[in-house]
């Protein structure tokens, strides 16, 4: 169930990781949301907008750090090319096997 403590709880979990990883990257982020979506993980805007789905807090660690350099590395490469996976893969060398991991969790049956 979504609630307020939940979304709380996963803010929480994605700013600090992202404070942490932006150090890297050093982009420049607009605005960080925490939503119920019922098909994504997270997605990010051409306005520098970051948004994750609360059930981030329910992810193994590295699938959740994963899922924050994909969408932070979105600010560099608003695209899935190889610019954007060579991005990725400077802080997430074996980012190719993770996504296959999340891609395989349904986010409406956690």
């Amino acid at each position: 169930m979504f609630t307020i403590h939940k979304r709380e709880q996963a803010r929480t979990l994605v700013e600090n990781r992202l404070s942490v990883i932006n150090k890297f990257y050093n982009f420049k982020i607009n605005r960080v949301a925490i939503k119920n979506t019922t098909t994504r993980w997270g997605s990010c805007s051409s306005k520098g907008n970051l948004n994750f789905n609360y059930k981030i807090i329910y992810l193994k660690p590295a699938l959740a750090d994963y899922l924050i350099v994909h969408e932070l590395c979105h600010l560099g490469e608003l695209n899935h090319s190889k610019r954007f996976w060579a991005l990725v893969s400077k802080t997430v060398p074996d980012y190719a096997k993770i996504n296959k991991e999340l891609k395989r969790i349904h986010i409406k049956y956690i």
